[in-house]
């Protein structure tokens, strides 16, 4: 599971390859000999090893990071650019919808007013059917979607009139 960052979870504590333990056992007698070195030597091989271990993490650090950027690219090229002015009447989708079955069933909810457009996609809206028509809340603009019902509506009509069938 070396995806995202570029090292193994054992390869980023220990600093190497993980071995088996069938490879440790028929070269434990051998590596006894050769770890066994001078206090001098043994404590600058450990710094080298610790300073090995700190460029692995930042390199993996950076991975995570390059990783992260990626996938957030691909994420936000799928989004839809939508603007929404106060006013709007907009569809909510709603995802809490499966409590009731129904494969038929809208999972648009509306049509609700939009009462302020605020930052980084949030929208206020108002629900102009209820009893409390001061009762706001806030949604992610992402939800939402233009309601062209009034217009549709509005558009046959006219269509009826220059063509009456």
């Amino acid at each position: 599971m070396k995806t995202a960052i570029g090292l193994s979870p054992f390869q980023m504590v220990y600093g190497k390859a993980c071995h088996i333990p069938v490879e440790m056992e028929h070269r434990a007698l051998w590596a006894l000999k050769f770890l066994n070195y001078d206090s001098c030597d043994t404590a600058e091989k450990r710094r080298r090893q610790i300073i090995e271990l700190e460029e692995m993490r930042l390199h993996a650090y950076d991975s995570s990071k390059n990783y992260k950027e990626k996938v957030k690219f691909y994420h936000d090229k799928k989004l839809v650019k939508k603007v929404f002015n106060p006013g709007q009447q907009v569809l909510m989708f709603n995802s809490r919808l499966k409590l009731f079955p129904g494969k038929l069933k809208s999972k648009w909810s509306g049509p609700f007013m939009i009462k302020n457009v605020l930052p980084h996609g949030a929208v206020e809206l108002i629900d102009p059917a209820s009893e409390d028509p001061q009762r706001s809340w806030v949604v992610n603009g992402q939800r939402l979607k233009h309601y062209l019902g009034g217009e549709v509506e509005s558009l046959c009509t006219v269509m009826e009139l220059v063509d009456p069938d």
